[in-house]
């Protein structure tokens, strides 16, 4: 249909018609649940309309085609709108059935999108926010395999629908300012302008100019009344020619339809109730039973749907003529520079702090082309994330593999995820550990969704020293370690940082964080092996007779004070083994035989590592001591504040004695 014919057709009530197919779906979901928030699907069901009828590109038969827009549901509260739109269009990961089971056990109709691939279900969302971080890394990967295979292979749009609960999350500013800068024209966000929150009117709190606000970042920001579908079509015209990313603010009127209720705050987060919706029907003319789409309604949705499959065709001639091409540059081989960095690390053998360390394993990786794209939070030369191979994604030029997030942790690590989201690309970032409490929303949800995400959090512990306790974690590890589906990699010496790196880059269903050091340290291992030894979360890396007293258990730049105390008991001749534990997470998954032969060859075990040491306690049983730290650090020079902290060879040898004498 030509522009022109389409506008004509808003002048009679099928778009109207189709929306209210997406409001009542919503609608009765949500009060068969009796749980739910149906106000947002009602207001803004009129714009989803016009955005996958006319300008979304996608087929429901092939819902993780490469080159399909992305639609992203930042306000995931509003879930409904986004299955409603899955079913009526065709998506065989949405029926009815699943529609009706809404907020029940197991349905893929969840409380908030849960991601899961190859549903249309394109990311997590729920804390506010997040969305628009992913969006904004699904723009940017976008960008990037464009200029790898060019636009006849990857030319796409993201569209992010986002509320005002979205927009006043810190984290849509951090994400929105980068996206500005980087004027990623491909990201388009329709923002539900309603005006009401839970508590309710967004005036309770919140008097930004937003026009103001989105022009500042350097957005394109168009303002229409979200129920006239002229105006719809007309801005989401406009912001396919734009050279910025554009914002549309929709004004829309919550629980739209709902004779008492629109407009309100009751109508955000709670069924409408029987009586009421039985006044939204009348009050829009919808004649048909709950959950009843009538079939001509559902095979004009469906003709919608369909339209997607004739766009990928075309395309898959396009792309199985360049499939070789493609293999090519998407290829991913670091098997020969973990071994020749392994080999070099034992040859070199001299101390490093192991951020250090890992920037060498990331020289190598980026030597060649493979598809790791890399980052800090403003904190490069600290973190060593970026290395002479790399070149920076800057505005208008995504050549590059290195981005330079600026001061917005929270940002990186959303953006991560929708980097890692789109297409499978390997991304990490850097920051400080302590700033992990920042990260952790996004974190927790790389491990919800299965993304294989990289962490890199150096400045790991107390031994960073100078820069004081607001600088030094302490619970931190313990807190990560908590999180399911996360592999905190913490490793002692070069060959172990590795090897960790080995690892993150090997679990495909499964982030990881690897927390480095400072402060250099001596290497542990002496000898190359083949085998990844830090796999097993857990392993041997030295005994001072075949038969011990004594296990002690280390992480990361404690193995080598642990190293130290083991030689020292041993002129004591009380002998000892120490096991290095890179990955508390990696250890849990070894056979319990493996298990039982790391911890419980010994009667007495200890433990030492720089913070909390509520992670350990698990492995010490009635004879054990943990080192650590239980309170906040201390601005000191490290060595110092390692003493003060009693985590020096000195006072654990002392402690041990003790414990073996009195136990005995």
């Amino acid at each position: 249909e030509s522009p022109k014919s389409i506008q004509d057709n808003f002048l009679n009530k099928e778009n109207k018609i189709l929306a209210n197919a997406v409001r009542f779906l919503s609608i009765d979901a949500v009060q068969k649940a009796n749980s739910g928030h149906p106000g947002m699907p009602m207001g803004m069901a009129d714009v989803a309309t016009i955005l996958f009828k006319y300008f979304l590109k996608f087929n429901p038969k092939n819902p993780s085609w490469l080159n399909r827009d992305r639609f992203v549901l930042s306000a995931g509260h509003g879930s409904m709108i986004l299955y409603s739109l899955l079913y009526l269009t065709g998506y065989k990961s949405v029926s009815l059935k699943s529609i009706k089971n809404f907020r029940q056990l197991n349905s893929i109709c969840a409380g908030h999108p849960e991601f899961e691939p190859n549903t249309g279900i394109e990311t997590t969302t729920g804390p506010l926010g997040q969305g628009i971080s992913n969006a904004v890394g699904f723009a940017i990967a976008e960008k990037i395999l464009k200029n790898k295979l060019g636009k006849e292979i990857i030319n796409h749009k993201t569209y992010v629908l986002a509320g005002d609960g979205c927009l006043m999350e810190g984290i849509s500013h951090e994400a929105m300012s980068l996206a500005g800068h980087l004027k990623l024209n491909n990201l388009v966000m329709l923002f539900d302008n309603n005006s009401i929150s839970i508590d309710g009117p967004t005036s309770l709190a919140v008097s930004d100019n937003f026009k103001k606000r989105f022009e500042s970042y350097g957005w394109n920001f168009l303002s229409i009344n979200g129920h006239n579908e002229k105006e719809i079509f007309n801005a989401l015209k406009k912001s396919k020619l734009s050279k910025k990313p554009t914002i549309i603010s929709c004004k829309t009127q919550i629980g739209y339809g709902s004779p008492n209720k629109s407009g309100k705050a009751s109508s955000h987060g709670s069924p409408l109730g029987e009586d009421e919706i039985e006044l939204v029907r009348k009050n829009l003319n919808w004649k048909h039973n709950k959950f009843e789409i009538p079939k001509n309604i559902l095979n004009q949705w469906r003709k919608i749907g369909n339209k997607g499959a004739k766009d990928e065709s075309s395309w898959n001639k396009i792309y199985k003529r360049n499939r070789s091409k493609i293999d090519k540059i998407l290829k991913n081989n670091f098997s020969k520079s973990i071994k020749s960095e392994k080999i070099n690390a034992i040859n070199e053998f001299k101390s490093l702090a192991t951020r250090k360390s890992s920037e060498l394993i990331l020289n190598a990786f980026t030597k060649n082309k493979n598809t790791l794209i890399g980052g800090s939070a403003d904190l490069a030369g600290s973190n060593n994330t970026k290395t002479k191979y790399q070149k920076i994604i800057r505005p208008n030029d995504f050549l590059g593999n290195y981005i330079h997030y600026g001061v917005r942790e929270h940002a990186m690590c959303g953006i991560m995820n929708g980097l890692a989201l789109h297409s499978k690309l390997i991304p990490y970032g850097g920051t400080f550990l302590i700033f992990s409490d920042y990260c952790k929303p996004s974190i927790r949800l790389s491990a919800m969704m299965n993304q294989r995400v990289i962490y890199v959090m150096t400045h790991d512990s107390i031994g960073l020293g100078e820069d004081g306790p607001t600088h030094q974690p302490v619970e931190q590890l313990t807190g990560l370690r908590a999180i399911p589906n996360l592999n905190v990699l913490r490793p002692a010496d070069r060959t172990e940082t590795i090897e960790c790196w080995e690892i993150a880059l090997k679990s495909s269903t499964t982030p990881s964080i690897l927390s480095l050091t400072r402060q250099n340290l001596n290497p542990v291992r002496k000898k190359y092996s083949k085998i990844n030894k830090c796999s097993f979360g857990a392993y041997e890396i030295l005994r001072t007779n075949n038969k011990i007293k004594l296990t002690i258990l280390a992480s990361g730049s404690e193995v080598n004070l642990a190293i130290d105390v083991s030689h020292k008991l041993a002129k004591h001749k009380i002998y000892s083994k120490v096991i290095s534990v890179p990955s508390h997470e990696l250890f849990k998954l070894q056979s319990k035989s493996y298990r039982n032969k790391i911890l419980n060859e010994s009667k007495y075990k200890i433990s030492i590592e720089a913070g909390s040491v509520d992670s350990w306690k698990k492995f010490m049983g009635e004879n054990g001591l943990c080192f650590g730290i239980d309170t906040f650090g201390k601005s000191a020079p490290y060595k110092d504040v390692y003493k003060y902290f009693g985590l020096n060879k000195e006072n654990i040898v002392s402690k041990i004695k003790k414990l073996i004498k009195i136990k005995s």
